[in-house]
């Protein structure tokens, strides 16, 4: 899984520059604002919100926004935000997942394919390229412990699986146990980055330098987009891919 860690590295650096900007934090809004829609403001009996609530947590997100969040998806105004998944293949064939809440479907679709087809990619079928993700509890956790305690953690917590590549720990649960791994690391006392819901790819597939460069170019962009929440790709990101991704 280490060309998926590698992925979530740039997203990390990422994330801190979108925070700075506020781009962030609209599509924390957003999550919030869907999510209160969905199972009501009481964090308690809703676990989407909770875990986006984790998020907002991890980026520093003033309470002043998530409150107008939570206000907008309890009916106090804002728009009507749509889920809407989207299946992609990137250059050489590489696979991807585009995540978006949108107020307008169709304005969203097309700019989804414009960009998709601007970097050498395609749109896919409904399926075509799911079957190779499965969706998990996702907790990185700082590299300030070793691996040998982070393993025995992990188990401890009821994990399912650690990745130590990166410059993060990766600590995979089931969907279901994410909020019960993460309150026993609290108790812990473990830092924390970042919890969430994600999907992981069962299978990574590697390409050449360029091809993967490319890809992530495609992945920059898009995530760029005000509507896209997430990305999510099965490829293989090599040292050499990374260092020029990272270099832009």
């Amino acid at each position: 899984m280490s060309g998926h860690s590698k992925w979530a590295t740039i997203k990390h650096k990422k994330s801190a520059q979108d925070a700075k900007k506020g781009k962030l934090f609209s599509k924390l809004a957003r999550e919030i604002t869907i999510a209160v829609k969905l199972g009501g403001p009481d964090p308690e009996s809703n676990s989407r919100l909770r875990t986006v609530l984790l998020a907002c947590r991890s980026a520093n997100m003033p309470k002043e926004n998530i409150e107008r969040a939570i206000k907008r998806g309890s009916g106090e105004g804002g728009e009507n935000y749509e889920e809407v998944r989207y299946e992609c293949y990137g250059p050489a064939g590489v696979a991807l997942v585009v995540d978006v809440l949108t107020d307008n479907k169709r304005r969203t679709v097309a700019d989804v394919r414009h960009v998709v087809t601007k970097h050498g990619g395609s749109m896919a079928e409904a399926g075509a390229v799911m079957w190779n993700f499965e969706q998990k509890g996702l907790i990185t956790v700082p590299k300030n412990i070793s691996e040998e305690e982070i393993m025995e953690k992990a188990i401890e917590a009821g994990a399912e699986d650690v990745d130590t590549e990166g410059d993060m720990y990766e600590v995979y649960t089931a969907p279901n146990d994410l909020h019960a791994v993460l309150q026993a690391f609290e108790k812990m006392n473990m830092p924390v980055n970042e919890a969430k819901l994600t999907l992981k790819p069962k299978n990574l597939i590697s390409v050449d330098s360029k091809s993967a460069a490319a890809v992530l170019k495609l992945m920059e962009a898009l995530e760029d987009m005000d509507d896209v929440q997430d990305v999510y790709t099965n490829l293989n990101i090599t040292d050499e891919a990374l260092a020029e991704a990272m270099a832009e």
